[in-house]
């Protein structure tokens, strides 16, 4: 069975402590021979004992990755064998203040297990402390006999080993933390980035209010508009065209012209609905807030397709022509499906557009009576025309022709 993954702050402690225990092993291979050459066998044997036990307890963390079960054991070794040790040797003056070794404990203990856990460590290594303190009280007459320079000079071992080994432990701890710091911040940039993205491919499907309602979890959404101006585009005879092009060819020229209206319906503020085959659909006057001449900016956007698209035909060779139906008043505008879901209209106004754009002229511009109220104080139109607008009847109708 494979040793459970860790997270980085999991490995972040467990790593400290395989570096304080390694860190301590290699100062009490000094404390062994100097030991030894005082003659405190039995204080050499603890200190082999903690050897032996810490190489076990790594090599046990190494292989089952169990940081809890490591901790325990290893901060149990680290606190107890320093006190072991100042006993056998006397009191914590002929020791040279060993003891003060058991403080790694609680520090490694912050670093490892966190704040909390860590108390019942820096009680425990305080409750030694004092129970250190009775015994050198009670057994002060029986203590081996050290002379002062040695004691001196392990005082300084000790306290300097000490403080080297805190300092080392908290800044590795430190570097360490910022590296991970720095993971989790590009971590959340690509997520802000990712999530920008996410919502700037929402805005290209729908709306900003239709998107930003099902962000926040509304389903059937739909909504009435009152005025709104609808735009349908097609590309004459552009079925035909298909029977002597390439499917690449064809996806091509599509995505070509319609690339060029979304630029334009950006720049007028017009919304896009949809593509339908070769017809595009927008409108203008769906968002709340909306510019008030919205009829303006969807005339406006049709008569520079006509212009681009001359542009193109002439620039490519390609046979493109389109005819542009418009037509202005209520619709109802909502999300369909939950799964690659639309944002689509509906009503006698788009209807209408469909059949202005499906029955005008090539290369023309048809826009219903409404529409042309809207907008014949600013642009200009030929004469009204009746024409019969299959579903409707008889219909009076305008083409534009340019802004005054």
């Amino acid at each position: 069975m494979s040793p459970k993954a860790l997270s980085p702050e999991e490995k972040l402690s467990g790593d400290m402590l395989v570096l304080t225990t390694g860190l301590m092993v290699l100062a009490s291979v000094l404390w062994l021979s100097v030991y030894w050459s005082m003659g405190q066998q039995f204080s050499v044997s603890i200190s082999l004992a903690f050897q032996a036990l810490s190489a076990g307890t790594i090599a046990f963390y190494l292989r089952t990755r169990k940081l809890q079960l490591f901790a325990m054991i290893q901060l149990g070794l680290i606190l107890f064998t320093p006190f072991a040790m100042q006993w056998s040797i006397g009191n914590f003056v002929t020791a040279s203040g060993v003891s003060l070794w058991g403080l790694i404990a609680p520090v490694g203990a912050v670093t490892v297990l966190g704040t909390r856990q860590s108390l019942p460590w820096f009680f425990a290594w305080l409750f030694m402390t004092v129970l250190a303190g009775i015994f050198d009280f009670l057994l002060s007459g029986t203590a081996a006999k050290v002379d002062m320079q040695t004691v001196a000079v392990f005082f300084v071992l000790n306290f300097a080993a000490i403080s080297l080994m805190i300092y080392a432990l908290l800044w590795y701890f430190a570097s360490e933390k910022q590296k991970l710091r720095a993971q989790v911040d590009l971590q959340h940039e690509e997520l802000r980035v990712e999530k920008e993205r996410s919502e700037q491919l929402l805005l290209n499907v729908l709306p900003p209010a239709i998107a930003e309602r099902l962000k926040r979890g509304e389903s059937n959404i739909a909504q009435g508009h009152a005025d709104v101006t609808v735009m349908f585009a097609d590309i004459v005879g552009f079925t035909k065209m298909t029977e002597e092009l390439s499917p690449v060819e064809t996806v091509k020229i599509l995505n070509d012209v319609f690339s060029t209206f979304d630029e334009i319906a950006d720049r007028f503020g017009v919304e896009k609905i949809k593509t339908i085959g070769d017809a595009y659909m927008a409108a203008a006057g769906v968002e709340t807030g909306a510019q008030v001449h919205y009829a303006d900016a969807v005339a406006g956007m049709a008569l520079e397709m006509l212009d681009r698209v001359s542009e193109y035909r002439q620039r490519t060779g390609e046979k493109i022509e389109l005819r542009i139906g418009i037509g202005t008043g209520p619709v109802v505008a909502g999300v369909i499906g939950t799964k690659k879901f639309i944002y689509d209209m509906w009503g006698d106004t788009v209807n209408v557009a469909s059949r202005m754009a499906g029955d005008a002229f090539t290369g023309s511009i048809q826009v219903d009576l409404t529409t042309y109220r809207r907008l014949h104080t600013r642009f200009r139109f030929d004469a009204p025309h009746d024409v019969e607008i299959k579903g409707k009847g008889r219909m009076q109708v305008f083409h534009l022709l340019e802004r005054q």
